[in-house]
């Protein structure tokens, strides 16, 4: 009987270490053999923990699984109360384009077998028959752009970084992901790590790069465990060594080492506070080298495009936002999880066909795209593409395509604060108008929800101060889910004004 329940963090918190020990010690008792494969999650959140029976060759689902449920499987399945049918049948699986995340949920992560038997290292194997130009060049084609936030063309920086002379270069994966509704970096390291494994190395070879390290945020320990005993493995068998090796680093959860140069302080045992620019990583990075700095998702998209060309991957998106994204959708939500699509669907086709709206059945208030920093979109921009350019023009941002949704009871007032108050709490202090501004800005938010009508044009002027003069996202980013909040939710701070009367 072969059986597959996740390790991924969605299922542990959902209970699935005791779902794993009930099927074993069930097993024992009916003396049923069981080969149990901990895989990642399929990213279907509602359903965790999700366990997986073969039935003729075929992987059936069965969740959310409960201790309870357990002698169920090893009877008729097709009664279980928790049968779902053929997972790659659901709808929720059957409509995604998944290439970055292709095999995330099936293979056992830690199997590099597996991992070559679907496809794995056929990208490295490419490229180790490229010149670092042409590498280079495919992923310049292919039109891949950082997957954690700014959408900088990654073809660009590796250019930079190849085209740079130094006696050493660095690749260094930001996986310190801390905005609010994210969890694709997570779910990748603990499902597939092999295919970041293999991005790095391709953009070592790539760019002349022999070291690689990749910064954890410490509130992720089954990451940082699946990736450890990855980068063992990959050493072991060959992947990596001499010619481009790495190791895993653990950041102490600061949100602004996710800002590359706060990162590479921190990776050199500094304090984790932006640099100004220039120089700019790409030419001085860490210990000063030439340096390599992209997200988790923008170097696990690089083994499928070295494998099926830039063309291929290029087909998919629209404009200048090419290839696929993980949609990670949650909040007050029905279907939460990992969604991957091409770039182009609707807001309003993620929020309401995919997502299913709110889970307590209300209409949809709001949807906040891009973390904590997002700007916060009303229905009425629900017809927006979700493209970099196309949330650019409506005064938005991708980011890490975290989309969080409110029902109609919430208070656009104090989701306002919250942004400047999360903000305040996690201002490394180099900046200014961050440091003060964000301060001063929960003070002057307070002062409208007192019904103060004098505190609004104040609050204009600080969102601009600190967007103009941050050196950093986290500043320069927080006017945008206030000023949104300000803009498409008038009523809300309206009745704030009312109330004080």
């Amino acid at each position: 009987m072969k059986v597959w329940l996740p390790l991924d963090s969605f299922a542990l918190a959902m209970g699935g270490e005791e779902v794993v020990a009930a099927i074993l010690v069930e097993a024992k008792a009916r003396g049923v053999e069981v080969a149990l494969t901990r895989n990642g999650s399929r990213g279907m959140a509602w359903l965790e923990p999700l366990a997986e029976v073969e039935v003729n060759g075929v992987r059936h689902g069965f969740g959310p699984m409960t201790v309870a449920d357990v002698p169920g499987l090893f009877g008729d399945l097709a009664a279980h109360p928790k049968a779902l049918g053929p997972v790659e049948e659901l709808d929720w699986m059957k409509g995604q384009t998944r290439l970055t995340f292709a095999r995330c949920g099936i293979i056992d992560p830690l199997s590099l077998a597996e991992y070559r038997a679907h496809g794995g290292l056929v990208g490295l194997d490419r490229a180790k028959g490229m010149t670092m130009p042409q590498i280079v060049a495919e992923v310049t084609e292919s039109g891949l752009r950082g997957r954690g936030g700014a959408g900088f063309p990654t073809g660009i920086k590796w250019k930079t970084v190849s085209e740079a002379k130094a006696d050493r270069k660095y690749i260094v994966c930001n996986a310190d992901e801390g905005d609010s509704a994210t969890f694709a970096d997570r779910m990748l390291m603990e499902g597939d790590p092999f295919t970041l494994i293999e991005g790095m190395a391709i953009a070592g070879l790539a760019c002349g790069a022999t070291k690689g390290f990749v910064y954890i945020r410490s509130e992720y320990p089954v990451a940082i465990r699946v990736m450890r005993d990855a980068v063992g493995i990959a050493r072991a068998e060959g992947v990596l060594g001499a010619a481009f090796d790495m190791e895993i680093r653990v950041g102490a959860g600061a949100y602004v080492c996710g800002e590359e140069t706060s990162l590479l302080n921190s990776l050199e045992g500094k304090r984790g506070i932006v640099r100004a620019k220039p120089p700019l990583p790409a030419l001085e990075g860490f210990m000063g080298k030439p340096t390599v700095v992209n997200n988790v998702i923008s170097l696990a998209s690089v083994p499928v495009i070295l494998a099926k060309g830039a063309a291929f991957y290029k087909d998919f998106g629209l404009g200048r936002s090419r290839g696929t994204i993980p949609l990670q959708i949650a909040g007050n939500v029905k279907y939460g999880g990992l969604y991957e699509t091409a770039f182009g669907l609707s807001l309003g086709e993620i929020v309401d066909k995919i997502a299913g709206g709110c889970f307590t059945d209300r209409p949809v208030k709001a949807v906040q795209v891009g973390g904590p920093l997002g700007a916060y979109f009303p229905r009425a921009l629900f017809d927006t593409p979700f493209g970099y350019e196309e949330f650019a023009a409506k005064d938005g941002l991708i980011g890490h395509a975290g989309l969080t949704l409110f029902d109609d009871r919430a208070d656009m007032l104090q989701m306002a604060r919250f942004a400047m108050e999360f903000c305040a709490i996690e201002s490394c202090g180099k900046c200014t108008p961050c440091r003060l501004g964000s301060t001063r800005g929960v003070e002057t938010i307070d002062r409208i929800a007192r019904g103060d009508a004098a505190a609004m044009p104040i609050l204009t002027d600080l969102c601009n101060t600190m967007k103009l003069g941050s050196l950093c996202a986290l500043g320069g980013f927080t006017p945008y889910p206030v000023m949104s909040a300000v803009t498409h939710f008038p009523d809300d701070f309206a009745r704030a004004k009312e109330a004080a009367e």
